[in-house]
């Protein structure tokens, strides 16, 4: 990386090589030495004047800024250009005994102006100046790894960690068969949309953390604390409270597991159903405000009657989705005459198709109640979804 800079008054630059580049240069290093060459640079005319310094990097400004002035007390400590940053404090300060006025001013950069243009020419010339400086290595470990067949290499920061957690998370799932790991080596669903939750800063940061918790298995549960030695026992605290009071006998698998509190537990079943209906309120009010296709009469092809707002859903069974489709006039309960009906036509289709059938089934079919509904009524479609089963169409023409 190089740096440079233009001298306006006198029509000339100067320009070097910045060093330590196996460590990794950033942007603000290449302003930081441009600013110390100009500070040399003024450093050295016989005939000392005010010295106003343009440059593009608001991060350059607001670094320098603290060792300006009274009242703070900056450090070093800590400060990765620290080699560069301490060369201009130096020089700031002999200007200052000296009487000499110094200003620095930020400018738009890649915007034409022809002065930064200048400065941006003499900082590419100075990636092949043989004049490196501030080459001191800082002996920071520095890290190497291949992507894509390119090497590369950096010192510690968030894109090595992240390299590192990657590598880590790889090696322990080589030690898990669960259904965590399995979830995480699916292809094209796992880690990117893992990655996408966690980046959202609109989720609650408690709800990001739990996340992390349960994939890295650090979720404070009875069957963790156990492993950890913090608890003995690893029965559900809740399960126990629950089959007592009910004086039902307590089943003897009532571990309190992660899976077991988000789907077994039955102490917590309103919550359960509660988050559920959740989800699919604002999932279908989502779908249903997206939904911009339109029939042959220019009108939504699409309708979605249970879809109400995001706080509110409604739940349809199978004899209310066909009395909205047109198909059978369903009484109300006591009677039976049209549900019989009804009845009668689910079991010829199904002795027509040769499906094997018992009165179980019918009425599991007809208790159904499909998580979310889409209708078009003009070709007689009804889409279903369901959290348990795929989406499934049903053409109702016929």
């Amino acid at each position: 990386m190089g740096a440079g800079f233009f001298k306006l008054d006198e029509h000339r630059g100067g320009c070097c090589q910045l060093g330590r580049g196996e460590e990794g240069n950033s942007s603000n290093r290449a302003e930081l030495g441009a600013a110390c060459l100009a500070l040399e640079d003024s450093k050295k005319q016989q005939d000392r004047k005010p010295v106003i310094l343009l440059s593009d990097s608001a991060c350059f400004l607001s670094s320098s800024q603290k060792w300006t002035g009274e009242g703070e007390s900056p450090s070093m400590h800590g400060n990765l250009d620290a080699d560069i940053m301490r060369d201009i404090v130096q020089l700031l300060r002999e200007r200052i005994d000296q009487g000499l006025l110094t200003i620095f001013i930020k400018i738009k950069a890649h915007r034409g102006d022809p002065l930064n243009e200048q400065a941006e020419r003499w900082a590419d010339e100075g990636r092949q100046s043989e004049n490196i400086r501030w080459s001191l290595p800082t002996n920071r470990p520095i890290f190497y790894w291949t992507d894509n067949s390119t090497t590369h290499q950096s010192p510690m920061n968030p894109t090595v960690k992240k390299r590192i957690d990657l590598q880590v998370s790889q090696q322990q799932l080589k030690i898990h068969t669960g259904s965590t790991a399995n979830f995480l080596t699916r292809e094209d669903s796992s880690r990117d949309l893992l990655g996408k939750f966690h980046r959202d800063r609109s989720v609650w940061i408690r709800a990001r953390r739990r996340v992390l918790q349960y994939l890295s298995y650090q979720f404070p549960c009875a069957l963790q604390l156990k492993q950890w030695g913090i608890l003995n026992d690893v029965k559900c605290r809740l399960c126990e409270k629950y089959y007592k009071e009910r004086n039902i006998p307590e089943p003897p698998d009532t571990v309190e597991s992660v899976g077991h509190i988000q789907c077994y537990c039955p102490a917590l079943q309103l919550p359960r159903i509660a988050i559920h209906h959740g989800t699919w309120r604002e999932l279908m009010f989502s779908i249903r405000k997206s939904s911009t296709e339109l029939n042959d009469a220019s009108e939504p092809q699409w309708h979605f009657p249970s879809a109400l707002s995001p706080e509110a859903h409604a739940e349809w069974g199978l004899y209310k989705i066909l009395e909205y489709m047109g198909l059978h006039e369903i009484l109300p309960p006591g009677a039976s005459k049209n549900r019989a009906q009804l009845r009668k036509d689910i079991e010829e289709y199904h002795t027509a198709y040769a499906i094997d059938f018992d009165d179980t089934d019918i009425d599991t079919f007809i208790a159904r109640r499909p998580d979310g509904l889409a209708f078009d009524k003009e070709k007689s479609y009804v889409y279903f979804w369901n959290t348990r089963e795929p989406w499934t169409q049903m053409k109702t023409g016929q």
